[in-house]
C-alpha cells in the first residue's frame, strides 16, 4: 500500500455544497474508521478539500472516493490523485 494525496476542487455554488456537507462528512468518516482515509479537510482559497489515503494506485485511491455524495452531485468539479511519498514526519495510521 502507498499513500496518495486526493485533491478536490468543489462548484462555486455554496449552497450545494452545504446541502450535502453532512452526508459527505459521514461517508468519509466510514472511509477513516476503516483505516483507507488517513486524513482529510478543506483547502484555503478556492473551495476544495486535500485527503490522503492508503491505496495500491491513485486508480484505486480515486476508486475509494467514487461513492463520495460530493461526486454523484456534481459538488467535485475536478479531483486528482497522486502518490505521495512522506520524507519528513508520520501520517498517522500509514
Amino acid at each position: 500500500m502507498a499513500l496518495f494525496a486526493v485533491q478536490y476542487t468543489y462548484t462555486d455554488d455554496a449552497d450545494l455544497v452545504a446541502t450535502f456537507r453532512p452526508e459527505h462528512r459521514e461517508f468519509l468518516s466510514a472511509l477513516h474508521a476503516e483505516g483507507t482515509l488517513l486524513l482529510s479537510g478543506p483547502l484555503g482559497g478556492t473551495p476544495g478539500g486535500l485527503l490522503v489515503l492508503t491505496a495500491e494506485s491513485d486508480a484505486a485511491a480515486l476508486a475509494a472516493l467514487d461513492a463520495d455524495p460530493f461526486l454523484r452531485e456534481s459538488v467535485i468539479v475536478d479531483r486528482v490523485a497522486r502518490e505521495w511519498t512522506v520524507v519528513i514526519g508520520e501520517v498517522p495510521g500509514a
